[in-house]
């Protein structure tokens, strides 16, 4: 298809250079950076125009982004990996074993980048009164929780519910079934659904994060499951790091600029939850170490 001028579109997909990018009419044509600085990521809005000498378009401009999530990498500097989100789908489910360290930090990296979080239970017919505790605590620090199986149907009218009128991202473990329910909320999604590797630490399906538009219009963008997952530290500014059950005691600590660690009448240490306060030390430790191995 040949375009005339230049025009604006949303990219729905990256593979390194390579982007697939949609029209206002729903059009997904591809297309590349016309220069090497400029990298788009997956709900980027750009300015595009045909490639005279190719078959594909070239992007000629990013507009500016809100809703940004990043992840540290190694050294500690900061990636984009999607933009432009008003609401990140946290999924975690009973199989493959639940790692709620990363659920936290992946609430924390919202928080702190201004983007809504829902915390999404799939699989919720194999949950035990342990995980459901941890649900609790959860909601109990100011979160929004939502029991879903993308197998049996069951919260899904809900849970569509909640993504009307955002542009949402589904993040999680490997395995926790969120191409399922991509799937589930749009039966005609071209995405991989995987089954559970043996040793139940979950299989990557996702190989690229990629955005949808659902039937009422909501966006949903389904995205590679992790084993690891660490917020940019330049994001997680001051001593709550996040975590909005530090934001509300933090006024109520003896010291303005207590570090909730080891000072004394700390009032976050006093009333948080025992699991959600080791992964605040957690994370503060792995930021700190992190700042230094940067600098």
């Amino acid at each position: 298809m040949i375009l005339a001028g230049q025009l604006r579109a949303r990219v729905a997909v990256t593979h390194g250079q390579r982007l697939l990018v949609r029209t206002a009419e729903g059009l997904e044509l591809p297309a590349r950076p016309a220069q090497r600085r400029l990298r788009p990521v997956c709900g980027d809005w750009v300015r595009v125009e045909q490639d005279p000498q190719h078959d594909e378009l070239r992007v000629l401009e990013v507009e500016p982004r809100s809703g940004t999530l990043y992840r540290s990498n190694a050294r500690g500097a900061g990636e984009l990996i999607a933009a432009n989100l008003t609401l990140l789908l946290v999924v975690l489910a009973p199989e493959p074993k639940p790692d709620l360290f990363i659920t936290d930090r992946y609430l924390c990296a919202a928080r702190s980048a201004g983007i809504d979080a829902l915390v999404v239970l799939n699989k919720c017919e194999l949950a035990d009164e342990g995980l459901r505790t941890e649900l609790a605590a959860f909601t109990a620090a100011g979160y929004r929780c939502l029991e879903v199986s993308a197998l049996h149907a069951t919260g899904m009218t809900q849970l569509r519910a909640s993504l009307a009128g955002h542009t949402a991202m589904l993040v999680g473990q490997s395995g926790t079934g969120k191409s399922s329910l991509l799937r589930a909320l749009l039966p005609e999604a071209q995405a991989l659904v995987g089954s559970l590797a043996r040793d139940r630490t979950g299989r990557h399906t996702t190989t690229s994060t990629r955005l949808y538009v659902l039937a009422d219009g909501a966006e949903l963008l389904d995205s590679p499951g992790v084993r690891d997952f660490a917020p940019a530290i330049a994001q997680l500014t001051g001593a709550t790091l996040g975590f909005l059950e530090v934001e509300r005691a933090a006024d109520n600590c003896r010291f303005s600029n207590c570090r909730h660690m080891q000072e004394p009448d700390c009032a976050v240490r006093a009333h948080m939850n025992a699991r959600r306060y080791e992964s605040y030390r957690r994370l503060r430790r792995l930021c700190e170490r992190l700042s230094v191995s940067w600098q």
